[in-house]
């Protein structure tokens, strides 16, 4: 009886210790790292994030109160771009002053035109203003469209089923999920349109009708069926001229138009100086979800921007 109870309390310590040697043997294995994705802007950031959930660990190379066409091409963003697994960039020529340098410098194959972490938002979505005939005198024109198409969460629903897929190939283990939370994204993005879109169309033609500093906007106006007849900028790129704005002033003052939207990154001291002498009000946007500090998602900042201007045609 004493040898059949010393058996079996042995068995058990030995059941216990071979429970314990697999926990050990499994805590030796460190769980799957966070796919390292660097994006060029921060509305990329919020959207590979909002896809990726936590299988991505995210860094957008530049602020939503800068410039996207004029990046400084610092050192920490070579290093950046060396460790990424992945890289998320707008295209049509919008980083094409600031990003091959860091790519070329940042010896990373990954992400190189070609590489398994190369993607090109661009491709994915409805570009606008796409072939037009572009000169020096022209202003600031890309050829090949208006590379600001995530202002509209149609286009953005585009992407992320994109980066989904894209996404899903890189993380083989999480594909079902991010499949499956790419199309969640993009039914979110895709409801929110319409029922922004109907919301604007709800107000009369009058107030629907907004001046732009610069031609970024044009995905917005498209989008919430806005009338926009003159940019405050006669030429993109180009500061306007006295007689530009007075042509604009005139414009506001015989269509009542009492909306001027604009960007952060765009000076306003035209803008607010129109604004006063109509009693308009400036809108100003941000370039891009506040992604860096707050981790607004892409859907957020597309909400928060649609209210701010319909808050003002509305009033």
């Amino acid at each position: 009886m004493v040898r059949f109870a010393f058996v079996h309390s042995f068995d058990r310590l030995l059941g216990t210790a071979r429970v314990m040697t697999v926990l050990l043997l499994l805590a030796s294995f460190p769980a799957q790292a966070a796919l390292k994705v660097v994006t060029t802007t921060p509305d990329l950031a919020a959207l590979v994030a909002e896809v990726g959930g936590d299988h991505v660990d995210v860094i957008t190379m530049s602020r939503p109160d800068q410039d996207p066409h004029y990046v400084d091409p610092k050192p920490s963003l070579v290093v950046d771009l060396a460790r990424a697994d992945m890289l998320v960039f707008n295209g049509l020529e919008l980083e094409i002053g600031w990003l091959p340098p860091l790519q070329v410098n940042c010896r990373n194959a990954a992400v190189q035109k070609g590489g398994t972490g190369y993607f090109d938002a661009s491709r994915y979505v409805k570009v606008m203003e796409a072939n037009r005939e572009a000169n020096r005198a022209m202003g600031d024109i890309h050829p090949g469209g208006n590379p600001h198409y995530l202002y509209d969460p149609r286009e953005g629903a585009k992407v992320a089923i994109a980066l989904g897929a894209k996404l899903a190939e890189l993380i083989p283990d999480q594909r079902s999920f991010l499949l499956e939370n790419a199309k969640k994204t993009a039914e979110k993005l895709e409801t929110m349109a319409e029922r922004e879109a109907e919301r604007f169309r709800s107000l009369s033609a009058d107030q629907r009708r907004v001046i732009t500093y610069h031609r970024s906007l044009v995905y917005v106006i498209d989008w919430l069926g806005l009338e926009r007849p003159m940019n405050v900028e006669a030429r993109p790129g180009v500061a306007p001229t006295p007689s530009h704005v007075a042509r604009v002033l005139n414009t506001m003052r015989r269509q009542k138009i009492k909306t001027i939207v604009q960007e952060r990154h765009y000076p306003t001291t035209t803008s607010n100086t129109l604004a006063r002498m109509v009693k308009a009000k400036v809108v100003v946007y941000p370039g891009g979800a506040s992604f860096a500090d707050k981790k607004e998602l892409y859907s957020q900042r597309i909400q928060r921007t649609a209210e701010a201007l319909y808050g003002s045609l509305a009033r």
